[in-house]
């Protein structure tokens, strides 16, 4: 039996969950078609979900069709949520994307199309709710293939002459072949696709269950059952607690097997495995390569780490913007504190902190749903009741240019010189480190110390103390004292390095602060324009006038804006629009602040007072070590970079 496991995405109300459920139903796992809006859905089992009639976390189902088993991984269609979705891609063997008819390409549609491109998944596509007025699955079809790929390929069963020349035109050798031959096999079709060279699209309407056989009959047809490794892999994918608070390591098992009261990771053993179904789950003592399992036991497990050989796999594309403080109203700080790292846990972007000096709490969000949901998870689960305060948005900091940053370390009997490059990095990627020191110079241990120093550190900019990014730094040079030098030295050398680099920075203007911006897509009728346009200036956004030849009486305006301006819009748009204008926002990254000057200026962060991330260095002189500002290392430093 071919076994595949597969994850279904989409825009929020695109019909994805009720997908779903008809796959479920056709195959036999359910008597009843359940529906989202019903509460009685196979995979929203959880209460809030029932409430909110949304998905809110990853669920699993399980479904035979003759000689086809398909795991099915549900996920979140809100953009709030949309890390739990990118937790969930790099253990699919395949992604089937949801489309409205009527909606078209949506803003989280194009999230999801960019994370399914990062993590190579193929893709299958359905256009659902073709039974609705208003439905254009063939304009669907075309929007798909100009946005995405014009390897977005009507599929149906026979394929069609012209389907048949599209798939040929996506490969040169297959295209040889097809022309000599005038054929292509359907092991052909299935490598194409597996290699994201071709995305089949079919169309029906899940809810009426119309055409749904069909699109069962081709995507077992089409998929590849992965050929895995018969040595013990896996990856986890997600943490979550059950109903009576037993933590869970969802898993996917990548090669060989594994069994209960095995050792997960060093010094923790899994308890139990359960393959859930539903809100249901079997304990079994043993899973193979390719399946799918919840495992207690293990208590520091987290989404993206490797089990076996395999690497941990940072989970980075999907970043919250907003910063809120929690108000207690009265609850304990420690309980509620214990309360969101379960929470942090499950989500890790959340990144709950605990601020000693403010006696506040403070996480990280997406946007308002997450943070209701919050509040909610925190009442129904802990019984807590807390509120947030307006929230803040969260800068990051970068550089322009590159300079060797100097960092001495010498009190008294201790010793340590580090001497690193930083260099401007791509836009989006992140904190990256290499090392380009001889061992002639600094020996192996040292150098050791420097870069896995480097890496824990939480590097923040000298702007506003917001965290570092899109910065690669290289240790090229440094020196160590057989007698006095110990691992704590380079410590304190490296950081001081770090912030002695970006002080020189500073004081060239090479400093950049970075917010988060929103792409925009904006509709409103043609006699609106010219206020959406005013309004996109005023918010130092940019823009492009589309027509929506769907409705001539409405223009389309994309374009981007900062978060800290677009962030409380879409009332504005209900206001103006009477409710007809339609805003759709998802996060496309971190660009330049457009009011930099302003943050910088209210923000009053003074680097040289912040003494856990001090640029300057200390020396010895006369058996005393003393200190030297950032300025003078330069001039002080015992190594000489070539």
């Amino acid at each position: 039996m071919k076994n595949i496991v597969a994850g279904v995405v989409a825009h929020v109300d695109a019909g994805k969950t009720t997908l779903s459920e008809a796959l479920l139903y056709r195959g036999g796992t359910q008597r009843q078609l359940g529906r989202v809006d019903n509460g009685d859905s196979f995979l929203d089992p959880n209460t809030l979900e029932k409430q909110r009639g949304i998905t809110i976390f990853s669920h699993q189902a399980s479904v035979n069709y003759d000689d086809f088993h398909l795991t099915l991984l549900d996920t979140p269609g809100h953009v709030d949520f949309a890390g739990q979705t990118e937790q969930v891609l790099p253990v699919l063997d395949y992604a089937i994307l949801v489309v409205s008819a009527t909606d078209g390409i949506q803003g989280s549609t194009r999230t999801l199309w960019r994370l399914l491109e990062k993590y190579q998944v193929p893709t299958f596509i359905f256009i659902n709710k073709t039974d609705v007025i208003g439905a254009e699955p063939a304009q669907v079809v075309q929007e798909l293939q100009s946005e995405f790929s014009p390897a977005c390929l009507s599929f149906s069963e026979p394929l069609t002459a012209d389907t048949i020349e599209a798939i040929a035109m996506t490969d040169d050798k297959v295209l040889s072949d097809y022309l000599e031959s005038g054929e292509i096999s359907d092991n052909t079709i299935q490598q194409l696709i597996n290699q994201r060279k071709i995305f089949p699209i079919y169309s029906g309407a899940a809810l009426k269950l119309t055409r749904i056989d069909d699109f069962i009959a081709g995507f077992s047809k089409w998929t590849v059952e992965p050929s895995l490794p018969t040595e013990f892999q896996g990856r986890v994918f997600k943490i979550s607690h059950d109903d009576k608070g037993e933590r869970l390591t969802w898993i996917r098992v990548l090669g060989g097997s594994f069994k209960a009261k095995e050792e997960l990771i060093p010094n923790e053993k899994a308890n139990q495995l359960r393959v859930y179904n539903g809100a249901k789950f079997t304990v079994v003592q043993k899973i193979s390569a390719g399946e799918v399992c919840a495992i207690t036991g293990p208590t520091t497990t987290f989404p993206g780490q490797g089990l076996g050989t395999t690497d941990d796999l940072p989970l980075n594309e999907i970043q919250p913007v907003l910063s809120y403080a929690v108000n207690l109203n009265g609850t304990d700080p420690h309980k509620c504190l214990l309360a969101l790292r379960e929470l942090e846990d499950e989500e890790p972007h959340l990144n709950v902190q605990w601020s000693e000096h403010l006696q506040e709490i403070h996480l990280q969000i997406m946007g308002e749903v997450q943070l209701e949901t919050i509040q909610q998870l925190l009442d129904q689960r802990y019984g807590i009741s807390i509120s947030f305060d307006e929230g803040n948005i969260l800068y990051k900091e970068t550089i322009t240019s590159k300079i060797i940053g100097i960092g001495h370390f010498e009190p008294l009997r201790h010793y340590a010189e580090v001497h690193l490059l930083l260099e401007p990095g791509k836009p989006g990627s992140g904190l990256s480190f290499a090392n380009e020191c001889s061992v002639d110079v600094l020996n192996h241990n040292w150098q050791e110390q420097v870069m896995t120093s480097l890496r824990d550190k939480e590097h923040r900019g000298v702007l506003t103390g917001a965290p570092l990014t899109d910065v690669k730094i290289t240790l090229i040079n440094g020196r160590g004292s057989i007698v006095h030098s110990v691992g704590g030295d380079f410590r304190e050398a490296t950081s001081r390095a770090a912030r002695q680099g970006l002080m020189e920075l500073k004081q060239s203007g090479n400093c950049e602060l970075l917010e988060p911006w929103y792409q925009f897509r904006l509709t409103v009728s043609q006699e609106q324009v010219g206020r959406a346009i005013n309004d996109i200036q005023q918010m130092a956004g940019t823009f492009k006038l589309n027509d929506d030849h769907s409705n001539s009486s409405t223009t389309v305006i994309t374009g981007t804006a900062p978060v800290t301006e677009m962030r409380k819009y879409a009332s504005v748009v209900r206001a103006y629009t009477h409710g007809q204008g339609q805003l759709e926002l998802t996060v496309s990254g971190y660009q330049k602040c457009h009011n930099a000057d302003e943050v910088i200026t209210k923000a009053n962060y003074n680097p040289t007072a912040d003494l856990a991330n001090t640029p300057d260095s200390v020396f010895c002189a006369h058996g005393a070590g003393y200190p030297v500002k950032w300025d003078q290392v330069p001039s002080m430093a015992h190594v000489t970079d070539k």
